[in-house]
């Protein structure tokens, strides 16, 4: 092979890599805001757009420099070392099966794990050429993914369980909940900021030194941001939450950043009424000699409506008028800019809380209801935890959208394969990767987004904070003693774990979409791998001319 041979292979991999990419952040990213928009804490766009910033910093700023040529080591490098354009079509296919996969999940609104598609991929490839010898079916491969079907969602669950137990009996039942939540959330802000930047250093944020620092010196790093969130938490945050909540006040969001030096301001009673003080109702009169009778009166707003008809008749002729004097051109265009910005705005604009949902009525009807004053104290950790988890998954998480596509890259290249097992990641590759990410959740993210939460349970800030503060503290502590986990399916398992824990227990659990999900899990390696080995063996074994 000679440098910069088989171009076909690097730019078809391009369009696909970005297709991968797309459908990662449709189903992969959606997952850690799925709880926050399920509860209330954050609206769809809300979150569409804080999640499109974290995963997109996360990947450029603390994004891997280098990556795996082959995902997990699940088949060794040395089968491609004689023949490296044979890795680049071996990737181009573990990209397409790994894409036609999640977008297929992704379409049936099932959460599936980013990184199994991609190695059930390679496997496909590796079976497709070499034989199923070629894959590595112990601990070190295909057996520790099917353990991480079961721990994954046990673990995090038992994590998540014992998080809102603890919740669910120092604040939300006592009898004064919203006095208890003021005094302990701080503790809450302190516990929940060391451990997220615990769990980004010390899992070794890929674009910095964080893996070689020591355990001191991350404990230490941990623990001063804790003290200043905890900080923030008992001088910002809990005072701005009293005068909006118990004084009324008519305070904004970026209020709470001001909030010691801010003034008493009107209630968001006074401040309505200051509103439309300009605008009375016509029920007030200021003349007596205004006043009318009942049937009068109907008569005049009759009259009053038809001449309104007709003045929006004659605007509506004179607009039809115009139209035909800028031309049909004009006109089509307007028709075609509406229809796009629909097609943009789309996956924003679903309702994704499923609280109208006829068939999720029973589950929820099982769920423990506490006060909302106590629960709005939560709003604001779950996006603090939600936000983190996304930008950790950018950073840690994107190689699994742009390592093939790096790998592609590196021999058209150099003509040749790292014995090292390692191919650098360029920052571009890491923004085109990004961009397809944010693209995917924003247009498609709805879907799961809508089959998990509220679908799965009933969803208040307290549970999807201890749902996604205990799924981020699961893969931490797992993937450090070297236990197989999924983000993916550590937030299934919390979900459910939370949902067991209100007074309805099981039945407060919707148990058919968590079936539906083990079924996702199980089927992403054959699936991937059988679209993607099928591939490699037409494109690889197919005749050519000599």
């Amino acid at each position: 092979m000679y440098i910069h041979e088989y171009t076909w292979i690097f730019a078809l991999g391009m369009v696909v890599a970005f297709i991968d990419a797309y459908g990662i952040g449709a189903n992969d990213v959606a997952n850690s805001f799925a709880t926050s928009v399920s509860s209330g804490s954050l609206s769809m766009v809300q979150a569409c757009i804080i999640a499109c910033f974290t995963e997109f910093l996360g990947a450029v700023l603390l994004g891997a420099n280098t990556a795996e040529t082959i995902k997990g080591g699940i088949l060794s490098i040395d089968y491609y070392t004689n023949q490296p354009e044979m890795l680049m079509l071996a990737m181009l296919c573990a990209l397409v099966g790994s894409a036609t996969w999640v977008l297929i999940a992704t379409k049936n609104g099932w959460p599936v794990s980013s990184t199994h598609s991609v190695v059930g991929a390679i496997i496909g490839t590796g079976i497709a050429a070499f034989g199923a010898n070629s894959i590595s079916w112990g601990w070190d491969g295909v057996a520790q993914i099917i353990t991480s079907w079961f721990l994954s969602p046990v673990a995090a669950g038992i994590v998540a369980a014992t998080i809102y137990t603890i919740t669910k009996h120092a604040i939300l039942r006592r009898v004064e909940s919203f006095k208890w939540g003021i005094r302990l959330v701080p503790v809450y802000f302190f516990f929940t900021a060391a451990i997220e930047v615990f769990y980004i250093i010390y899992k070794g944020a890929p674009g910095t030194d964080a893996s070689s620092m020591s355990i001191g010196a991350i404990i230490g790093i941990s623990i001063g941001a804790a003290a200043v969130c905890a900080a923030f938490g008992q001088f910002f945050f809990c005072p701005w939450v009293v005068r909006r909540v118990k004084g009324r006040e008519n305070l904004k969001w970026y209020h709470v950043f001001v909030i010691p030096f801010l003034s008493k301001r009107p209630t968001i009673e006074q401040a309505d009424v200051e509103e439309h003080a300009d605008s009375p109702p016509l029920s007030i009169c200021t003349n007596p000699s205004d006043q009318t009778e009942p049937e009068e009166a109907s008569e005049k707003a009759a009259a009053k409506l038809k001449e309104l008809d007709n003045e929006v008749i004659e605007q509506e002729n004179i607009e039809d008028t115009t139209t035909t004097k800028k031309g049909w051109a004009a006109a089509k265009f307007a028709e075609y800019k509406k229809k796009a910005t629909d097609a943009m705005l789309n996956g924003v604009r679903q309702d994704v809380r499923n609280l109208d949902n006829d068939k999720l009525q029973h589950i929820h009807a099982n769920a423990e209801i506490f006060e909302d004053d106590a629960e709005y104290l939560f709003s604001f950790l779950q996006i603090i935890t939600a936000c983190m988890a996304s930008f950790a998954h950018g950073s840690n998480d994107v190689s699994n959208a742009v390592g093939p596509i790096s790998s592609i890259f590196d021999v058209w290249n150099t003509a040749e394969v790292d014995v090292a097992g390692k191919v650098p990641i360029p920052v571009w590759i890491l923004v085109y990767g990004g961009a397809a990410i944010d693209l995917g959740l924003l247009t498609m993210g709805y879907r799961i987004m809508r089959s998990m939460g509220n679908n799965i349970t009933f969803f208040t800030p307290s549970r999807g904070f201890c749902a996604e503060l205990a799924a981020a503290l699961t893969v931490l502590t797992c993937s450090k003693l070297g236990l197989p986990v999924s983000t993916t399916h550590c937030i299934t398992g919390a979900s459910a774990a939370i949902g067991l824990c209100n007074t309805g227990g099981y039945k407060a659990v919707n148990w058919k979409m968590l079936s539906w999900c083990f079924f996702s899990w199980f089927i992403t390696l054959p699936a991937a791998g059988l679209v993607a080995g099928l591939m490699f063996a037409m494109m690889a074994n197919a005749p050519h001319f000599i």
